[in-house]
C-alpha cells in the first residue's frame, strides 16, 4: 500500500514539479490555440485537441480529457452560484 503523506523528498519535488511544469505549457498551449481559433466552437474544439496532441503520453491524454469533459460540463452546468437575482442591495 503507498503512503498518502509522508515527508517531502528531492525526487517527490522534482516530480512534482515536473507535472506543475508540463500542465502550465499545456495551459499555455491551450491559451495560444484559443487565441487563435478564437473562443467559438472551433477554438473550444481545437485548443484541447492541439495541446493534448503536443503534450505527449499520459499527460497529453489527461489533458485533452479534462478540457472535454470541462467544455461539456460548463455547457450543462446551469446558472452560476455567485448570480444576483437582482434583490440583493449592494453596498
Amino acid at each position: 500500500m503507498e503512503k498518502t503523506i509522508g515527508v517531502p523528498s528531492v525526487s517527490g519535488m522534482k516530480g512534482a514539479f515536473t507535472d506543475f511544469a508540463v500542465g502550465a505549457g499545456g495551459g499555455l498551449l491551450y491559451g495560444l490555440a484559443r487565441g487563435i481559433f478564437g473562443s467559438g466552437l472551433l477554438g473550444s474544439l481545437a485548443a484541447p485537441v492541439l495541446a493534448g496532441s503536443i503534450v505527449k503520453g499520459a499527460r497529453g491524454t489527461a489533458l485533452a480529457t479534462i478540457a472535454g469533459f470541462m467544455l461539456l460540463a460548463g455547457l450543462g452546468g446551469g446558472a452560476s452560484a455567485s448570480a444576483s437575482s437582482g434583490n440583493e442591495e449592494t453596498m
